[in-house]
């Protein structure tokens, strides 16, 4: 039979599995009697532990969420997923995940120590020069959004001048490793998108609102085409001879990625210039039909007639 500080231990982490258990089945698994299992869900309370229980034959225990963050338990599969996820973050999200990431480092043990740092070891990432993101302000805004709350603050554009605004947030969008707010500007009367590391926000919020309908039934897709047609003047629509999934991860930073059928998709894009879109055109590994505009298939074209005379070959 378990001690009573490993048997809680023991029961803390089944209730973490998410399913309901009954007493019986608690009992059966601890090896104790069911009255044991009362007296220790009991001890669980008392520590700060919100367990359930439902009374009768479908009854059962359940663990919920409480007033307080209590500790949690987690295996070794998931304290290395942390320990590593935290350490990818902790340059985003500054302070909250180095504050994680020293406490649970602190306890980690030595075999699970050694298995991070290998990963680690083993891993190359390019350097982070995304501005920080504070976690309240991330918090704030969801709350907002979560009770339809007006949200006012400054807000810096790309060139540098800053303008107060005044929106009704609707969701925050994590896009190319930076987090968005989506929301509709009272002043233009308009959805826009906003850069929340840009955002320095004023309390207390505004009224609430009605919430309106999105802009788009895939805000992830709709700030994403935003972000790729924002500063580029010349859209084009081309037709690629392959399959949706085969393209929709590594142009995700260039367009939109449309599916068509099996065989072909449709890829939605931007450029400062028929030039520019040519060049991204032609490092793509398969073949591809220009739909729009006809002064990129004529700049495709002539482009290909030079190529060919580079090559001795007139054509």
């Amino acid at each position: 039979m378990l001690e009573t500080s490993a048997r809680l231990l023991r029961l803390l982490s089944l209730l973490q599995t998410t399913r309901e258990w009954t007493g019986p089945q608690l009992a059966a698994r601890l090896g104790v009697s069911t009255r044991t299992v009362r007296k220790d869900v009991e001890r669980l309370r008392e520590l700060g532990y919100p367990v359930h229980a439902q009374p009768g034959a479908a009854g059962g225990y359940q663990l919920g969420a409480g007033a307080r963050m209590p500790p949690l338990l987690l295996d070794d599969e998931e304290a290395v997923a942390v320990v590593v996820g935290l350490r990818t973050a902790a340059g985003g999200l500054e302070e909250s995940s180095l504050r994680a990431l020293t406490k649970l480092e602190h306890v980690l043990p030595s075999r699970l120590r050694h298995r991070v740092t290998t990963l680690q070891a083993a891993t190359v990432a390019a350097p982070d020069q995304r501005p920080p993101v504070d976690p309240a302000v991330l918090t704030t805004i969801a709350a907002a959004c979560r009770d339809h709350e007006r949200l006012r603050f400054d807000y810096q554009r790309h060139d540098g001048t800053t303008t107060r605004r005044d929106v009704e947030p609707h969701r925050l969008v994590h896009a190319h490793r930076r987090w968005y707010l989506v929301g509709w500007d009272t002043a233009r009367g308009d959805w826009r998108t906003f850069r929340v590391d840009r955002t320095a926000l004023r309390t207390p919020n505004g009224p609430r609102f009605t919430p309106r309908e999105p802009p788009h039934d895939d805000l992830a897709a709709y700030v994403t085409e935003g972000l790729t047609s924002a500063f580029r003047k010349i859209r084009a629509t081309v037709r690629l001879h392959g399959p949706a999934d085969r393209f929709t991860e590594h142009l995700a930073d260039w367009g939109a990625v449309e599916p068509v059928d099996q065989h072909t998709c449709l890829l939605h894009t931007a450029g400062d210039s028929h030039e520019m879109l040519a060049f991204y055109l032609g490092l793509l590994d398969t073949d591809f039909d220009v739909l729009d505009p006809p002064e990129l298939a004529g700049h495709l074209h002539h482009l290909g007639r030079r190529f060919l005379r580079a090559t001795g070959n007139p054509g």
